[in-house]
This record gives C-alpha cells, structure tokens and sequence, in this order.
C-alpha cells in the first residue's frame, strides 16, 4: 500500500522506501497491525541501532512504518496508530573524497560504473535520482550541456551543468560506445549509464567492495555532494553559481556542505603568508 502510495503521489524516494520496508519486514514479519505495539516498536528502534544503523536511517524506516499506518487507518483497516517516537538525529555527515581516495575507490568499479563516479565527483549531483536517469535527449555535447528537467529534481526545479573537458571526454566516449552496441544489436538504448544497453539503477554491493578495496570503508555516494561543493569553494567559484550547479537551493544547506577541511585551511594560511 505504501509503495502504491509513493508512485501514485510521484514521490522519487521509492527505490528507498521499498529498503525501509525491507528491514520493517525482517522485524515484523507477518504480525497483524494490533500486534506492532508501541512497545515492539521501541524494540525495532533499539535493535537496529546495536545493529549499526545511524539515527537518520532508522528515523526513515520509522517514517515509512508511520506512513503505513496511516494509510491503513484512512482505509478503516486499523482502529488506531500506535504511537512512533523519532529519534534525535545528531549525525551529520562529514565525509568527502580527496581526488587520490576517488581516483583509488574508482579504480575499483568496473567501467560502467567509473562513468557514474566521475560525474557525480565532478557534478555533486545525486546518483540515483540526477545521475542514473540520465537519457541521451539530457546531453548536449556539442553545446556542452547535461541537463535536468523541470520536475526531476528535489527541489523540482530545472538544472544544467556545464561540460568540464574531462566529462565532455569521458561522455563523448560513452556516446560511441553505446551508438555502436546499437548499431551491432539492432536496438535503441536511451540510457547514458548502462551496462551492455541495461540501464544501471543501484549497485550498493560494488560501491561498498570498492570503497573497502580502495582503503576508504564506510563512505557514501552522497560524499560526492560534499566533495563538489568544497572543490566549487577551493577553485573561486561564487557561491550562487556553485548553488546552482550542485543543486542547493538555500545558503544554509549549503553551508552545512561547505565542509571546511585541512587542506582548505592550509591553503588559507599560506594565502595569508604571502601578503605583503
């Protein structure tokens, strides 16, 4: 029902909802809805943070479990909503990418995928939403643009990014790519990123092998968001153009991904040195 409810509503967080249900699933099994008590729920929540699970992850699953109770409730299918305590959620991430610790971590993926973490390193747009669904009609080589909809996007705004060399290369080589495997199989592939014409949707299982391979365990794809938004900050460029082209609507959700590191710093202070 909730899945149903997300499509219908043309919510793009589907792909996550059905990973919260995944684990609500695990834990709740086919218990009737009177049974999830509110006392077995703090039981789920306790669980799955000795399991591991950050703050923010469990407060979605408990978010989705809310949702359908919800929904039930409005189709008189349960009497009362138990109650559903959010947690307290402290965990900011602060993770990036130097280029060493991308270039190692790409290293590792096979080459489909080396084409999805250089645009999301050079871009910072989100992977799964921004990135993957990516068509052909959404780059424009020869005016050097890769392009969002209206509506495709969080915020449900439009936006472009221009072509840098390196993803103008990198992109120009996928086109050629996939024209031949079109012209060899006899078929249409709109996709950019696809593996042998499939088009590529999630591949957690080979981000997180190559990021522990790499010697960088634990990281994100979202990382790539910060890592983009503090190299726009190291090479100058203005604060409204860099919001622009990440995808940052507000100055204070910017800030919060303007991570400030050590290397910044130094550079910083070597800038102050060389003032006369």
């Amino acid at each position: 029902m909730i899945v149903a409810d997300y499509q219908a509503n043309g919510r793009r967080s589907v792909a996550r909802v059905e990973q919260c249900l995944e684990h609500l699933r695990e834990a709740f099994g086919t218990r009737p809805a009177k049974a999830i008590t509110a006392d077995r729920i703090t039981a789920y929540t306790a669980g799955r943070l000795e399991e591991g699970a950050r703050p923010a992850t469990v407060n979605r699953e408990l978010a989705a479990l809310k949702r359908a109770f919800r929904l039930a409730e409005r189709a008189e299918r349960v009497a009362r909503v138990p109650h559903i305590q959010l947690l307290e959620e402290r965990n900011t991430r602060q993770g990036f990418f130097e280029r060493a610790q991308y270039e190692a971590v790409r290293r590792h993926l096979d080459e489909p995928l080396q084409l999805v973490v250089l645009v999301a390193y050079h871009t910072g747009w989100r992977v799964p939403s921004e990135i993957l669904t990516r068509q052909w009609r959404h780059l424009d080589l020869k005016a050097g643009w890769l392009r969002l909809e209206p509506g495709e996007t969080k915020s449900g705004e439009g936006r472009q990014f221009p072509l840098t060399p390196v993803l103008k290369k990198a992109l120009s080589a996928q086109r050629r790519l996939t024209r031949a495997l079109e012209k060899r199989r006899d078929l249409i592939i709109p996709w950019v990123f696809h593996r042998d014409g499939q088009r590529i949707q999630r591949f957690d299982k080979a981000w997180v092998r190559a990021c522990r391979e790499a010697g960088c365990p634990g990281r994100l794809l979202h990382d790539f968001r910060r890592t983009a938004v503090r190299n726009l900050e190291r090479a100058g460029v203005s604060r409204s153009a860099a919001m622009a082209l990440v995808g940052h609507r507000t100055e204070s959700v910017y800030r919060r991904y303007a991570i400030v590191d050590e290397g910044t710093l130094r550079e910083a202070a070597e800038k102050l040195a060389r003032l006369k």
